[in-house]
């Protein structure tokens, strides 16, 4: 891999302007965040797996409605919501993301460990197709960002999908740069169970903002 070690303004002296990105400063976030990220984890999950009567509905929607105006009244611009700026907490605290967390960042790969729910599947209490690559692409940025690359965009993600990824089980993802041509890093990972047993391969290419991209 080419760029080792290197600092992302040595290999782009223009890299904070890119797309006017801010500065996603990591954060330590509050229990009271870390708790309603988990508890809304749990609300996500029986969204899609209960079948209560239509006045619980009703009277659950009533709750959501009132947690909407509570927290609609602090709206905050990017880089200053702590979601997706906790790496202690899963999936960055970001509900986007899935509850994974990362176990290994290093110039040469990033590993994440975590599970799959109810949230995520796509039939027969399988991982939805498309949530794998949702993982890989967070995994190929994680990539870049250990490796200290600068500011990229994802140009390809390509993933084969090798056996069925289940829920509840805990998992492995690993990445790692495969090759690095100026502005192109090529990337590759592979999601695992704990016995090494490959479930999906991806292969991807991030490529480096130019001046004024967004």
């Amino acid at each position: 891999m080419s760029d080792e070690g290197t600092d992302d303004t040595d290999l782009d002296p223009d890299y904070a302007s890119h797309g006017g990105f801010p500065d996603f400063a990591v954060v330590d976030p509050s229990p009271g965040f870390a708790r309603f990220v988990s508890t809304m984890r749990r609300l996500q999950d029986l969204a899609v797996s209960t079948d209560p009567d239509d006045a619980t509905w009703d009277a659950a929607a009533d709750r959501v409605e009132q947690l909407v105006g509570l927290l609609e009244k602090f709206p905050a611009p990017q880089a200053v919501a702590p979601a997706g700026r906790a790496p202690s907490l899963p999936g960055m605290g970001s509900l986007l993301l899935p509850p994974w967390r990362i176990t290994r960042f290093e110039n040469d790969g990033v590993s994440m460990t975590g599970s799959f729910s109810r949230f995520h599947v796509g039939g027969n209490f399988a991982v939805h197709g498309g949530v794998l690559p949702l993982l890989f692409d967070w995994m190929f940025g994680m990539v870049v960002h250990a490796a200290n690359r600068p500011i990229s965009r994802t140009a390809f993600l390509h993933v084969d999908y090798r056996k069925v990824t289940p829920i509840d089980t805990r998992l492995l993802v690993h990445g790692r740069i495969e090759k690095a041509e100026g502005r192109k890093a090529f990337i590759g990972a592979e999601l695992t169970d704990t016995d090494g047993t490959v479930l999906a391969e991806a292969q991807g290419l991030m490529v480096r903002l130019l001046p004024g991209q967004p």
